[in-house]
């Protein structure tokens, strides 16, 4: 097996792949009614109809399939032992128990599949799906930035079950290996702020070493870390795939194909698979995905502008008053987003991010006092963690991160008008300025 060039026989090698069971059909290699090529239409369209193939039923909408286990075939000429199968005799239509296939995820991969443009397996959650690649790859070392600390908490896990070695991502590139693992988070979590993925790439492949990036702040159509360098993509489907705070799913794209049957054999054992409900709210909501997440980038931008405008003076454009800008740097200190990165659009961010730059970005407050009080002068943003729903969230986020320094709130911009969210924002500065004023 190759990998960009780099030969990692260890992992191919240590699977018995006659013996695993199939894997779900290679969505990329499914058509469309009338053999229509998927691969010739827009994201749009692939996230509505990447799935017909699939479709068993007459119903338009998906229907819900919940049940854990699933009859065999009534004719014994078609009753396949699921050791002795292969892809000739495997039918993506035919289940047999959840905990492998069910017809609400085998949709869901056979959409994700065709939006990230490699094969794709969801699990119970993002931090199932991280789990899952440390576990596929065993490497002995991985390069890391700071980012979700939940990544970091398994991470921890596996160094204390097998002694792997977790180092950072920005020390000294000599001391990457073969086999080594460099995972980037892009935009990063909570800031929003990206990173270049085929800097990145270029380090981790010239030492024989793989790159996964955990695109969950920039989801399609917003970047695809394929196109520069990625040999793995993770994404915490809760967030934007999910799209309505109703749904916990965690998602592995992957650009070598040969790993996919060792990869569901490990799923399954493991445990780590979406139940039938949850494969169905996916597929509902991918449906939307392109709609909400270039309107929530977009409306995130401005609001970015506007408080980033108030505070270098830059407000042309953004529809502030004077007033407006004075309250904003009375009480607010810097603002955080991919948008801000000016420096870079030339170089490559523009390239990496050619849609928008996320719909998350970070505030720090004047002190952490005022971070701490600004949710709850909001009206329009829930204060709550997580992020990528339909509705706008907040959070001092040193309430479920204690690796962030306490005047830092995340945003995560939903899809309600964007100058109504600002004015909310600013409405509720003015409120913190007024009783900072009367304390004094």
């Amino acid at each position: 097996m190759a990998t960009n060039g780099v030969h990692h026989p260890a992992i191919i090698e240590s699977a018995d792949t006659d013996k695993l069971p199939p894997a779900p059909a290679d969505p990329q290699n499914i058509k469309a009614f009338h053999d229509l090529d998927l691969n010739t239409l827009s994201p749009s369209t692939q996230a509505v109809h990447a799935d017909d193939p699939l479709n068993i039923l007459d119903d338009v909408a998906p229907a819900i399939h919940v049940s854990t286990t699933f009859r065999y075939d009534n004719d014994p000429d078609r009753l396949f032992p699921t050791h002795e199968r292969d892809a000739s005799t495997h039918d993506s239509s035919k289940h047999v128990y959840s905990r492998h296939t069910t017809h609400s995820t085998t949709r869901l991969e056979a959409i994700l599949s065709v939006l990230l443009k490699n094969p794709s397996l969801t699990y119970s959650s993002g931090l199932a799906a991280f789990n899952a690649l440390i576990t596929f790859l065993n490497p002995k070392r991985v390069f890391i930035t700071a980012g979700y600390h939940g990544c970091h908490g398994v991470l921890k896990l596996h160094e204390r079950l097998s002694g792997l070695k977790v180092l950072p991502l920005d020390g000294n590139p000599e001391e990457i290996q073969k086999g080594d693992l460099v995972h980037l988070e892009t935009p990063i979590n909570p800031t929003g702020l990206a990173f270049n993925i085929q800097h990145y790439a270029d380090i981790a492949h010239s030492k024989g070493a793989y790159l996964s990036v955990d695109a969950t702040f920039g989801p399609p159509p917003l970047q695809d870390p394929f196109k520069h360098g990625a040999d793995v993509v993770m994404h915490s489907g809760t967030k934007y795939f999910g799209g309505h705070s109703d749904l916990l799913c965690g998602v592995l794209a992957v650009k070598e194909k040969a790993w996919i049957p060792q990869m569901v054999t490990d799923r399954m054992f493991l445990g780590s698979v979406m139940g039938g409900l949850e494969g169905w709210l996916g597929v509902r909501s991918l449906r939307t995905l392109e709609l909400r997440v270039t309107r929530q980038s977009e409306s995130a931008r401005r609001i970015v502008d506007a408080l980033d405008g108030a505070l270098t003076g830059h407000t042309v454009g953004t529809g502030l008053s004077q007033s407006d800008a004075d309250i904003i740097r009375s009480v607010l200190k810097k603002v955080y987003h991919a948008s801000l990165q000016t420096q870079d659009y030339k170089t490559w961010l523009k390239k990496q991010m050619p849609n928008g730059y996320g719909p998350v970005f970070s505030i720090t407050m004047k002190t952490p006092d005022l971070a701490r009080r600004l949710p709850s002068k909001l009206n329009l943003f829930h204060h709550a963690t997580s992020l990528g729903g339909v509705e706008s969230l907040i959070e001092w986020r040193t309430m479920t991160d204690e690796t962030v320094d306490k005047d830092l709130l995340r945003i995560s911009i939903g899809i309600e008008d964007d100058k109504d969210l600002l004015d909310d924002l600013i409405q509720a500065f003015k409120e913190l300025a007024a009783d900072t004023s009367e304390s004094k």
